[in-house]
């Protein structure tokens, strides 16, 4: 009986350490009435499956005012849209407030899904001003259309959910003119700047993030942002966590083993 009760108790500890970093997007969305529409487009598309496989993630979410631009659009699309507004990694308002060099490069959900062309998967984040941070698609041409209003929820730091004010569709991610490219004059520049001169040909734009200029409208930093160059000791806390749930394990694993052999 005794050995039973130590492999029941055991089963039960491995359980919680498993579960222990394990988010829902669904649930944690279903909580704000505000985001039901976004909350329901990841359920439809599986989007949320996707989501919730993953560690660290932040989402960026839209309000059901803001969300109307997905209208009409296949699942498929709508898919490739909101992959977008998946970042493979922990961001908090924070952190993006406090950007390194006032912007960032980061790396997006759709990045990954081997879809995106050029820089279709990575997002361009820049501190505008005294805590405003604007965020865009970090395709040629794209302007950064939509602020960080506020954060909705979080678990440092495995899952952050972040208000949008709109929804950033990248051009051509869904055969379409991308809505947030307000500003089309920006795209003739460069394309007439090799005329002018022959230099930019030795280092042409790369559709890697590592080596971009902000490609909106709003002020350009002085620095060039790494791609997706997040702070490596945010996930190390999530990790100290499990390591600590393991040791508890192991510690009250080894317990019930001494009693039950005495």
């Amino acid at each position: 009986m005794s050995a039973k009760i130590f492999i029941f108790f055991s089963l039960t500890l491995f359980l919680v350490f498993c579960k222990a970093n394990a988010s829902n997007i669904t649930k944690i969305l279903n909580q704000y009435p505000d985001f039901s529409t976004f909350n329901d487009y990841l359920s439809k598309t599986g989007l949320a499956t996707d989501i919730n496989s993953r560690q660290t993630i932040t989402v960026l979410v839209v309000d059901n005012g803001n969300i109307s631009p997905l209208s009409g659009k296949s699942d498929a699309a709508i898919k490739k849209i909101l992959s977008v507004h998946v970042i493979l990694d922990y961001y908090d308002t924070k952190k993006l407030e406090n950007l390194p060099n006032k912007t960032a490069i980061l790396t997006t959900l759709y990045q990954s899904s081997g879809q995106a062309t050029g820089q279709q998967g990575f997002l361009n984040a820049t501190d505008v001003s005294t805590g405003s941070v604007a965020i865009g698609s970090a395709a040629k041409g794209e302007s950064l259309g939509a602020n960080l209003v506020k954060s909705i929820a979080s678990q440092p730091f495995n899952v952050s959910v972040l208000q949008i004010s709109t929804l950033i569709i990248p051009l051509g991610i869904d055969n379409t003119t991308s809505k947030n490219s307000t500003s089309p004059s920006a795209s003739p520049t460069p394309a007439s700047s090799p005329k002018k001169s022959p230099s930019p040909k030795k280092s042409p734009p790369s559709d890697s993030p590592s080596s971009s200029t902000s490609p909106g409208s709003p002020p350009k930093p002085s620095d060039t942002p790494t791609a997706d160059a997040p702070a490596n000791d945010s996930p190390s806390e999530g990790t100290t966590l499990q390591l600590s749930l393991f040791v508890v394990f192991i510690i009250v694993s080894s317990t019930l083993w001494l009693v039950s052999t005495i």
